[in-house]
């Protein structure tokens, strides 16, 4: 909207009836001009001075058209960003103010490229008129020779000065190595604003995870010499003071004592901050069951860095919770469940967790009450069980009970506690009984797990492994004496980078597995079959069904054995598909597994086949096609997520 600004002199001023008429005209205006189309967002300021944004109106016919002649590195990034795409469609544009548009276009341009590292280009613009079709707009055509790319001599990474009195020459020292052994900008590669940006933000990053949660870029400064093609790096970082963690301070608490949520947290009181032992503590808290929400912070206004609060924003959880959940595996087909949650029984204050599940293998109902740990980190818990499940080719009805207690680490798992068994097991062909079909034990067990992978949704490096042991008795049919003890171990081994057509890269992996039981007993004895071993299925030897790998009977019925031996082998590689990086992974595996009465009868069943992996949010989506040798039939087998 266009304003004409009137000079008047005393000669001819308005007389007061006409500056009354002026007044009105001008608020109508006003009104007005507040009821015209706005531009476009692109084409308005944003208003941060506190003046109305300035409006840039367009017509539906351009004034002109831009064409940009470069190569293919630098051409998207010049047809977006070049000033003179705002203008072509404004309307009326004077032939005055088209040329200065295409004088100021040549360094619009230089800087444009400047930013992707070409610091000697030469660029022309040129106005190219169609006299002959005057319907068809004019052209302005911006022709680039980029030239050498500006390249990294070098990159002085140094930090500032201590504070005085600051006896931390130590660790700024290691710091230091560390910031300049993974800066992203080493000599040779090419300068461009982003990723100059992005080094002095990665090297910034790392100081902030450990140590250093105040470090700043105290200084600067890229020296870019066009005539050699070569840019001088040089930052500063100031790490400032070491923080230690000190106390856990909870906000948002209510029904849930304070003091439970520090020593669910085990955050280390007094040690260097991490970010990582942060997190892992906010992770406990969040899996705790007693919060919906947790934010964890590290208080550094105004506190002490020696001993800096920890402040845990928590949005609690309900008092008692009813979840319902249907389900499907190609284990056991479709699975309804129905779980109860108390996080504070009355008298105890322990948690409850109780649970009624159905699917076509097993019917099930347990509760397992946990108390909060102590300042150790050691908690106690119990448990009830009743099941009723498919135990190779009987129906087993069974119950537990156990009581002990359990302590976690950042990698280690530990537990130890009493456990009775019962189990009374029934034929399913002619549902004859067996000699003896019912048994009862009482055992001592101990439990170590260390899991030291990359991710524990989502490992690609790493091993874990866990040892379980349980000295027992059989209390009927017959006292007897057993042991009892099963290994667990996995490890997923580098294999070789497969990179993408932008240079992204991903590792491939060797994924090992193995696994080994045995339950050491005279041979009479009637050991419970809830403490014999079957396999088979998704999570062991695929191309098998659910626990369909075990001893026989002498007159061949599938039970429980007293020996177990398994082992896989995987090969997963990132999938690129189009030249792009996927979250996708194929596959290749062998899968091996063994169940028998005596160690020497042990007879391997191998499955072979492939599938895809899909990288979700919550863990591996798994799909595998797997052939039993032994059965000579193909399986489908889905997991989702992975555990260890």
């Amino acid at each position: 909207m266009l304003f004409r600004v009137l000079r008047l002199s005393p000669a001819n001023a308005p007389t007061p009836t006409l500056w009354s008429a002026l007044l009105l005209f001008g608020a109508l205006g006003l009104q007005g001009c507040s009821l015209l189309p706005r531009g476009d967002a692109d084409n308005q300021g944003d208003g941060s001075d506190g003046a109305m944004p300035p409006v840039i109106a367009e017509s539906a016919t351009p004034s002109f058209a831009v064409e940009v002649r470069a190569p293919d590195t630098v051409r998207e990034t010049l047809e977006r960003h070049l000033e003179l795409q705002r203008f072509r469609n404004l309307p009326d544009l004077h032939a005055n103010e088209l040329q200065r548009l295409l004088g100021a276009a040549d360094a619009n341009a230089r800087e444009l490229l400047g930013t992707l590292g070409y610091f000697a280009p030469t660029i022309t613009v040129e106005l190219v008129e169609t006299p002959e079709h005057p319907t068809t707009p004019r052209k302005v055509v911006v022709t680039v020779d980029t030239g050498p790319q500006t390249r990294i001599a070098g990159a002085d990474v140094t930090f500032s000065d201590p504070a005085e009195g600051s006896n931390d020459a130590e660790g700024r020292a290691r710091q230091l190595r560390r910031v300049q052994r993974d800066w992203s900008l080493p000599p040779g590669q090419p300068f461009t604003q982003s990723a100059w940006d992005g080094a002095k933000a990665g090297g910034l990053r790392q100081l902030q995870a450990r140590r250093y949660p105040t470090a700043r870029v105290a200084n600067s400064r890229a020296e870019v010499d066009a005539d050699t093609h070569q840019a001088q790096l040089s930052v500063t970082y100031d790490p400032g003071p070491v923080y230690r963690f000190g106390p856990l301070r909870v906000e948002g608490n209510e029904r849930y004592d304070p003091d439970g949520a520090r020593r669910l947290a085990r955050l280390p009181t007094g040690a260097i901050y991490d970010e990582a032992e942060m997190l892992d503590a906010q992770l406990r808290l969040a899996s705790s069951g007693y919060y919906d929400a947790v934010f964890l912070t590290l208080d550094t206004e105004g506190t002490d860095p020696q001993a800096a609060p920890v402040v845990a924003q928590v949005r609690e959880a309900p008092l008692q919770k009813l979840v319902f959940g249907p389900g499907f595996s190609t284990d056991s087909g479709a699975r309804l469940s129905l779980e109860h949650i108390h996080n504070q029984l009355p008298v105890l204050g322990w948690r409850a967790v109780s649970k009624l599940s159905l699917d076509r293998e097993t019917k099930l109902a347990n509760t397992e009450w946990t108390g909060l740990p102590n300042n150790n980190g050691w908690r106690w818990f119990t448990g009830a069980q009743l099941q009723r499940e498919a135990t190779g080719d009987y129906d087993v009805n069974s119950g537990r009970l156990r009581y002990g207690r359990s302590k976690s680490t950042k990698h280690i798992d530990r537990n130890y506690f009493l456990q009775y068994d019962y189990a009374h097991s029934q034929g399913l062909a002619e549902r004859e009984q067996l000699p003896s079909n019912s048994s009862t034990a009482i055992s001592a067990n101990y439990g170590w797990t260390g899991r030291y992978f990359n991710s524990l949704t989502a490992p690609t490096r790493g091993h874990g492994i866990a040892v379980e042991l349980g000295l027992g008795t059989t209390l009927r049919p017959e006292r007897d004496p057993f042991v009892r003890t099963l290994v667990r171990w996995q490890s997923f081994i580098p294999a070789g980078r497969v990179r993408d057509d932008d240079g992204q890269s991903r590792n491939a992996r060797i994924a090992l597995r193995a696994e080994g039981g045995a339950v050491l007993a005279r041979d009479g004895a009637q050991v419970p079959v809830t403490q014999l071993f079957l396999t088979g299925g998704d999570t062991t030897v695929r191309g098998y069904g659910y626990r369909s790998i075990g001893a026989r009977t002498d007159n061949g019925q599938l039970y429980g054995g007293r020996y177990m031996a398994v082992g896989s082998v995987e090969w997963q590689r990132p999938i690129v598909y189009k030249g792009q990086m996927t979250d996708w992974e194929s596959t290749l595996f062998v899968d091996a597994g063994a169940v028998a009465d005596r160690a020497g009868d042990l007879d391997p069943r191998v499955g072979v086949g492939a599938g895809v992996r899909w990288r979700s949010p919550v863990g591996p989506l798994q799909a595998d096609l797997a052939y039993g040798v032994k059965t000579k039939e193909v399986r489908l087998h889905l997991r989702l997520g992975f555990s260890f």
